[in-house]
């Protein structure tokens, strides 16, 4: 399914607080045509999600100025139409949960992640005329 999807066009955004989690994210999806913009810093990565126009957020739980939940309530708020991934080796609350259109653990289903962002890209992608 991976090698068939192209991601040309979509734009993501993606907010941990983790370097290498943010270059493994970069890499991963600039391969597949993704524009990709980072940012370690859960402030940052809100602002830019509610001033700039992404087709997804991949976002980390635990960081140290906003959680996960605050950043995902402020993007809901802000750009409902924004797809919300939970990306977070942290144990993430049901309200949490309930919150966002997917959650994928870093540690044992990291694969599992690729799968899902594009699943609900082309999901919400506009149906061809």
């Amino acid at each position: 399914m991976a090698q068939a999807y192209q991601g040309q066009g979509k734009v993501l955004l993606c907010i941990d607080d983790n370097q290498a989690i943010l270059e493994y994210e970069r890499s991963l999806f600039e391969g597949l045509g993704f524009n990709v913009v980072t940012t370690a810093s859960a402030r940052h990565g809100l602002r830019l999600a509610t001033t700039s126009t992404f087709d997804a957020v991949l976002l980390d739980y635990q960081m140290p100025d906003l959680n996960g939940h605050e950043v995902a309530t402020e993007i809901r708020r802000m750009r409902p139409e924004t797809l919300v991934i939970m990306f977070s080796g942290s144990e993430i609350p049901e309200e949490t949960q309930k919150l966002v259109d997917a959650v994928v653990p870093k540690h044992g289903e990291i694969r599992a992640l690729l799968p899902v962002v594009t699943r609900l890209c082309d999901r919400s992608s506009p149906s061809p005329v």
